[in-house]
């Protein structure tokens, strides 16, 4: 079983930074699970926005953050960070933190491949 625990959101003006965490809590090892961030736009469906592997050596980024967002992980700490800098209107949604057990340390895209989910926390950007 594992639980995730989403935190640092909120409402931010144009061009501020943000930085979220997710704290993981479960019976294997942090470092034994890809993660992800993902968002949730009111009426818009479900869309990735970074994913890292279970090191932390790779990692991936939608188009329209690239540059903007960094995805990290302390596997020590069992957390998952989403800095976001330079924030946009169009960032405004609900953030989810994912994770998927995985055997090879790399990153994937596809929410599809992620089984566990925590609950959400707002990010609003006004303009």
């Amino acid at each position: 079983q594992v639980q995730l625990v989403e935190s640092g959101g909120g409402l931010v003006q144009t061009g501020d930074s943000l930085r979220l965490s997710c704290v993981f809590s479960g019976r294997r090892t942090f470092s034994d699970y890809g993660m992800g961030w993902f968002r949730q736009a009111s009426g818009k469906e479900r869309e990735v926005v970074a994913t890292i592997s279970r090191t932390g050596s790779n990692s991936g980024y939608v188009d329209s953050v690239k540059g903007r967002f960094t995805i990290s992980r302390d596997n020590r700490k069992k957390t998952l960070y989403l800095q976001m800098n330079r924030v946009k209107p169009e960032d405004t949604a609900v953030y989810y933190c994912a994770a998927d057990l995985r055997q090879w340390d790399s990153y994937d895209m596809r929410s599809s491949s992620y089984d566990w989910w925590g609950q959400g926390t707002q990010v609003t950007v006004s303009s």
